[in-house]
């Protein structure tokens, strides 16, 4: 049967087109298809940072009860609206039963491999394939108010070391010597050298580049509407523009994956969370390499034209009203430990939604009880960390190659039953 190509990617984010260079470079002819633009949703709003250093999974020993006192404060880092949603509360269930040690290190060591994995692989491809995207493999600190949570926040450095990722603790006064973007009187900060950054929008955009180069076809503007089945499993899709066929469909759809999934009678637990971001010009005294404010849970990463303020998660479903209190939240939250806590100039305010499984890790492979049928996503927040990582895992399982690092963690199977 004559087929739109060897493979049909369904999205057009930053995980999406790295499966597709992925599969190019394995020969499989691509299509690539997006409802939006390329990188226009949750790729484009983040902070583009690539953080080996954040192997340790959200779902920590105490942070119910941390998160139980978030819910008093709306502009607090969690926020869950208030409303009648059973999936979310089970879901939210599944994430509390997880906040124990043995659950806390099972994730950890599977998220953090695949999150070294990719690094490397990132720079591989900016160099390799000359990406202009303001790759900078600089480091990252996490900043902090206090020396109580400085203490506390070693207690990950053991699971780090057993991955190879690197730490080195700064007290406050050299702190302000490293970094003079920070304010006088912090606690110190830890200094992760392996991490790196780069500009989100212009890494999908060379991605972008680089797969229609290989011979790729990228789609925008075309929303799947539906799926027809075949005798090796998922024959075509039907979209806005028509007919699309494929002999393997990859579904890279983000947050919107599990509405997919679930029109094939699928169970993909995920939650769109929802983050927040503010693009700004560049301060006079910029922060020399990417930063996280612990206790306040704002990323800082600043580029040659740029400046930008992220993070917050908020589950409300997929209502897209902005929160300005959120948005606001970002800035008081940077007042505490910068000099310059904003630009100049605002240049825009963002708000995507991140795909969010209980166990915070991706969802990698075959869809259980389909031939041709594959899932990439689940990322939550690393989507950009894990990006180049998950394409040649996918190409590697989906060509029948042994991948380097074990997929078993992030199996779509785990959620079955």
């Amino acid at each position: 049967m004559s087929h739109d190509a060897d493979v049909l990617v369904l999205g057009a984010g930053v995980v999406g087109l790295a499966c597709a260079h992925y599969l190019l470079s394995e020969g499989r002819s691509v299509r690539v298809l997006d409802a939006g633009k390329v990188g226009g949703a949750t790729s484009w709003g983040n902070c583009g940072t690539l953080t080996p250093s954040h192997a340790a999974p959200l779902a920590a020993p105490g942070m119910v009860a941390q998160a139980l006192g978030w819910m008093l404060r709306p502009d607090a880092p969690l926020y869950i609206k208030p409303r009648w949603d059973p999936p979310l509360a089970r879901w939210l269930g599944k994430v509390a039963g997880r906040c124990n040690p043995r659950h806390w290190r099972e994730s950890g060591m599977a998220k953090g491999a695949l999150l070294k994995y990719s690094r490397v692989l990132v720079e591989d491809l900016v160099y390799g394939q000359g990406l202009d995207c303001g790759f900078e493999a600089s480091g990252l600190h996490y900043v902090f108010l206090t020396p109580k949570a400085l203490a506390h926040q070693q207690r990950e450095l053991p699971l780090l070391a057993e991955l190879g990722i690197a730490a080195r603790v700064i007290d406050g006064d050299a702190l302000v010597a490293d970094e003079p973007a920070l304010k006088p009187g912090l606690a110190g900060a830890i200094h992760f050298p392996g991490d790196a950054h780069l500009r989100p929008d212009r890494f999908t955009a060379e991605l972008a580049r680089i797969v229609r180069e290989a011979g790729g076809v990228i789609e925008e503007d075309v929303r799947v509407s539906g799926f027809e089945r075949g005798r090796n499993g998922i024959e075509a899709v039907q979209t806005s523009e028509g007919r699309r066929s494929a002999g393997k469909v990859l579904v890279a759809m983000g947050a919107w994956s599990a509405g997919f999934a679930d029109n094939l009678g699928l169970n993909i637990p995920i939650q769109p969370g929802k983050g927040y971001s503010i693009s700004y010009d560049r301060p006079t005294i910029a922060p020399r390499r990417p930063l996280v404010l612990k206790e306040r849970s704002v990323c800082v990463t600043t580029w040659d034209d740029g400046y930008r303020l992220g993070s917050t998660m908020e589950f409300s479903g997929f209502d897209d009203t902005p929160n300005p209190r959120r948005l606001a939240a970002l800035e008081r939250g940077a007042a505490r430990y910068l000099v310059e806590p904003t630009g100049p100039a605002r240049r825009d305010a963002w708000h995507g939604w991140r795909p969010m499984t209980w166990d915070d890790l991706p969802i990698l492979g075959r869809a259980p009880g389909h031939n041709n049928l594959f899932l990439a996503t689940g990322h939550g927040m690393m989507g950009v960390g894990m990006s180049a990582g998950t394409g040649r895992l996918m190409a590697d399982l989906m060509t029948g190659r042994t991948p380097a690092i074990d997929a078993t963690p992030y199996a779509p199977t785990r959620f079955a039953g």
